[in-house]
């Protein structure tokens, strides 16, 4: 792989709008995000009831995530095109997709398309609590060996839970646990690992789908 199409690892902080300030909204806006799952599977149908009364519509939960992964894309193209960036996002990202889009739409894709909603659950909880987990450690020095098993016994337990509370088959929590935390590995220019954490087993478990 050329080195155009990598990118090099460097400091989280040093590369913050904001500095250190900075990089900690980002790691908390991260683990927010594990409200999402709960919102879209358990508690949606107040909140669709809501926005179809205030906008006089009759909309599924899809389609409104639908509409919010097109209104993200319009509203980081002119991000882009204005070459601003906000606290917290990284300094780089001024010209290139933000990895809180990429996170954003591959768990836009994963409410969507996900076989079945334990599956969406684990997928969404693995990116959202995996991500800064095995970027901290990773901060600190940690040998990459570490972080990728301690990554994997944490995202153990996010699909152990899924398979326990849900219809999820056990059998997937020693695959998809360490396949999420090898698909945050890759360190590409065209894409933020963001993504890659959610697109990489949404497929595998799409494929999969058949079998469940």
């Amino acid at each position: 792989m050329s080195e155009t199409e990598t990118v090099e690892m460097t400091d989280p902080i040093e590369q913050s709008v904001g500095g250190k300030g900075g990089h900690l909204l980002r790691r908390s806006f991260h683990v927010s995000m594990s409200i999402i799952p709960f919102i879209y599977y358990l508690w949606h149908e107040p909140l669709v009831d809501f926005l179809n009364d205030i906008a006089n519509l009759s909309w599924t939960k899809e389609k409104i995530v639908s509409i919010a992964i097109i209104v993200m894309a319009i509203g980081e193209g002119i991000r882009l095109k204005l070459g601003i960036t906000i606290y917290g996002q990284r300094k780089y990202e001024a010209h290139q997709v933000s990895a809180l889009v990429w996170g954003a739409f591959g768990v836009g894709m994963t409410c969507l398309y996900a076989p079945s909603a334990g599956i969406g659950f684990a997928i969404i909880l693995s990116l959202s609590l995996g991500d800064p987990l095995l970027g901290e450690l990773r901060r600190k020095g940690m040998d990459e060996t570490k972080v990728m098993l301690y990554g994997s016994l944490l995202l153990a337990l996010v699909w152990a839970g899924s398979a326990y509370w849900s219809d999820t088959s056990w059998w997937m929590v020693p695959l998809f646990a360490p396949l999420c935390v090898l698909a945050e590995k890759p360190r590409l220019r065209f894409i933020d690992d963001n993504a890659t954490m959610s697109l990489i087993p949404l497929a595998v478990a799409m494929v999969f789908a058949p079998w469940l």
